[in-house]
């Protein structure tokens, strides 16, 4: 018998396990490099994580920031460190201004922002000799009160069983009572004395525009109607001046005319004055 020959393989059938081997090789590396860039990709980056200093600050920020406007608030609404400590008054002559103070009523130590000046304003002009008032803030602690006193233009006599001499301002207001007349001032001689009252504000209009010179010369004043005003000089002469329009003409033409003998002076139309004895 021949001896049996080994048979060798071939080339091709000796790469072939060596392919087969080399692809499942690869497989696995690809799989494993597939598998750390998942895991590369699911992990985060160090800059996207917030680093925790900084987010501890920015807390701390956003809670000061919180506490100063609480502070803030309670400082200027709740606190009186920013209270009121004092009342000025200026303006005031013959109305008393710790009288204006009792009357203006400001609270002490409350927060000025939560004081109500109109408030303030409105109790101080009920007052019969106060005119005009402002109330305004000054900081840190003071409210200050501005007042324009009623200034008395004339007078008038309530009479026997009345309630004595009254003194009124250009506007007709009854403002002041007071114990004797005032010497200077003219006197109303109206059935009815009140700011409401047409022909009051209509003769108180006429004192009010009439040259000085004039009005220290006026002893009293009077109308029946709003367009009939007069009054009567220290020289006993009558006036008839009508309203309080074309005053410096009618002071020019009454100029001129006192200096004429006569009783009644009509200027109420000035273009055409006249005289009557």
């Amino acid at each position: 018998m021949s001896p049996t020959r080994e048979r060798r393989p071939s080339s091709a059938e000796a790469e072939t396990p060596d392919r087969a081997a080399l692809a499942r090789q690869r497989r696995g590396r690809r799989s494993e490099e597939e598998r750390r860039r998942t895991r590369v990709a699911a992990r985060p980056s160090p800059r996207s994580r917030p680093n925790r200093q900084v987010e501890i600050r920015r807390r701390w920020v956003a809670l000061l920031s919180v506490l100063t406007v609480v502070a803030t608030v309670y400082l200027l609404f709740f606190s009186s460190m920013l209270g009121v400590q004092d009342v000025a008054v200026s303006g005031s002559r013959t109305v008393p201004a710790d009288q204006i103070r009792t009357v203006a009523a400001v609270p002490a130590d409350k927060p000025m922002l939560r004081l109500s000046t109109d408030e303030i304003r409105d109790r101080v002009a009920a007052m019969p000799g106060i005119a005009t008032v402002e109330v305004s803030r000054s900081w840190p602690n003071t409210v200050e009160i501005t007042v324009t006193e009623r200034t008395a233009i004339a007078f008038f006599d309530s009479g026997p069983g009345g309630d004595g001499v009254h003194l009124v301002d250009g506007g007709g207001v009854v403002f002041k009572t007071v114990a004797a007349r005032p010497a200077g001032l003219p006197e109303l001689k109206l059935p009815k004395v009140s700011a409401d009252d047409p022909v009051t504000r209509a003769v108180t209009a006429v004192l009010g525009v009439i040259p000085e010179q004039l009005l220290k010369q006026v002893t009293t004043a009077t109308a029946k109607t709003p367009a009939s005003v007069e009054f009567t000089l220290a020289s006993g002469k009558i006036v008839r001046w009508g309203t309080a329009e074309q005053t410096d003409r009618k002071a020019k033409v009454l100029a001129a005319l006192l200096t004429q003998d006569g009783k009644v002076y009509d200027v109420a139309a000035p273009e055409l004055p006249t005289i009557t004895s």
